[in-house]
């Protein structure tokens, strides 16, 4: 079969990977007929959900004895780079975690990295396991390539005492309440809200955030999906100029060199008053033992009425040797039963339809499922709007405007400058 040329110029220069472990991975079948799968997958920030995939994968073993599953983790940058340069190889996974975004898992799918599972959506009835509107991230490019895992939500998290040092009665609705916020904490000596410069993705949730509120939806979405033009944008320069505002005056000092664990480990110890986050930083805020009942969430006050989040799922490698055994382990994976185990570990709101859960929801998280269902829709991160050359220079753009390299009325047309001479 003829390697697809965006495949192969992927895997120019492919590598034979270990894992974080050191072991290079391997999906040939172990000694005896026993099948050995490699699973890629991002390393968990909370140590509970380090331990629950773990044991997902020794339940299915214990029930599949004649398949063992070799769980590798890497960090979410390295993970990105790992499946690019094993694009269209044999040393790729047999299954591997994805945003399902057209900048992240699309790239992959439009590649010919993933499979199309139709035929395994038909042995195991998984259109009807989800919902239409969660599926649709996995039939959007024609067939069906990979299965949904978790709907993410990315809100505000904020610790009360802090805003009521602050003189903050209730969390912020609009983005000017919002604003006001920010300057009374700065004002009552707080460090605002905590940011990982370190890693682009981070501050560019604020960044989004203010394109939304600026732009409005149906604008947004013309803009980050690159069929309206940013030049000339005035939404997309004041968006560009509260960035700047809010790096120089509300962001954390040294933000731009902080990994965003570190920034999530400044909040977790009481050190910052606000954290952008989604529904995976409850469990990592309870397990850094921040108190519970001085943490709260507000949604992202962007005045659209939608939620900021993204879908994440897993897919099945074109080049494994042992698709028939993966999809048995993703349906196990995805099953009612597991997921229901696991509810609030990974994602306050369940993807199967037939999720019930004995565990009482933390609180955090039960009121970001209420959020959910509330709101108007989602919109996506941009790195999963974007290609990833487009979205690596939205962020040197980024960076250039809270560095003051880049003056933020002429971001616009610079980012737009690079779609123009970059087109697909």
């Amino acid at each position: 079969m003829k390697t697809p040329p965006k495949a192969a110029a992927l895997a120019a220069s492919v590598l034979l990977l270990t894992a974080c472990s050191g072991r290079v991975q391997d999906t040939s079948a172990t000694s005896g007929g026993q099948v050995k799968l490699s699973w890629w997958m991002v390393t968990q920030n909370a140590d509970t959900a380090s331990a629950a995939l773990k044991s997902i994968v020794s339940d299915f073993e214990k029930q599949n004895p004649d398949i063992t599953v070799d769980l590798q983790f890497r960090a979410v940058d390295a993970h990105k780079d790992a499946l690019r340069t094993t694009a269209g190889s044999s040393s790729g996974p047999d299954i591997y975690y994805n945003w399902a975004g057209p900048g992240l898992g699309g790239e992959l799918v439009k590649s010919g990295v993933s499979l199309d599972l139709g035929r395994y959506y038909q042995q195991y009835k998984w259109t009807d396991r989800f919902n239409a509107s969660t599926l649709s991230a996995y039939t959007q490019y024609g067939g069906h390539h990979g299965l949904p895992w978790t709907q993410r939500t990315e809100v505000v998290y904020y610790h009360k005492d802090q805003f009521g040092k602050a003189g903050i009665s209730a969390p912020p609705a609009t983005y000017a309440e919002w604003a006001a916020a920010a300057q009374k904490l700065k004002d009552a000596g707080l460090t605002p809200i905590s940011m990982g410069g370190k890693d682009n993705w981070h501050v560019m949730r604020l960044l989004d955030t203010f394109i939304e509120t600026n732009c409005g939806a149906e604008l947004a979405d013309k803009l980050n999906t690159r069929s309206a033009s940013w030049t000339g944008q005035p939404c997309v320069a004041t968006s560009f100029e509260q960035l700047k505002q809010w790096s120089d005056n509300y962001f954390n000092k040294g933000f731009a060199g902080l990994p965003q664990t570190e920034a999530g480990a400044l909040f977790n110890s009481g050190k910052s008053a606000m954290q952008i986050e989604g529904d995976w930083f409850t469990q990592q805020n309870l397990d850094a033992g921040d108190d519970q009942d001085n943490v709260g969430v507000f949604p992202l006050p962007t005045g659209t009425g939608r939620l900021y989040g993204f879908s994440e799922g897993m897919y099945i490698s074109k080049s494994s040797a042992h698709p028939d055994q993966a999809a048995k382990f993703l349906d196990y994976f995805t099953s009612a039963a597991v997921e229901g185990k696991y509810l609030g570990v990974f994602s306050s709101v369940p993807v199967n339809k037939d999720t019930t859960s004995a565990n009482t929801p933390q609180p955090l998280n039960a009121q970001i499922a209420e959020l959910a269902g509330k709101a108007k829709g989602f919109f996506l991160n941009n790195d999963q709007n974007f290609p990833t050359d487009v979205t690596t220079e939205y962020w040197r753009i980024q960076n250039g405007v809270t560095s003051g390299s880049i003056a933020p009325k002429e971001a616009g047309a610079l980012l737009q400058k690079f779609i123009d001479t970059h087109k697909d």
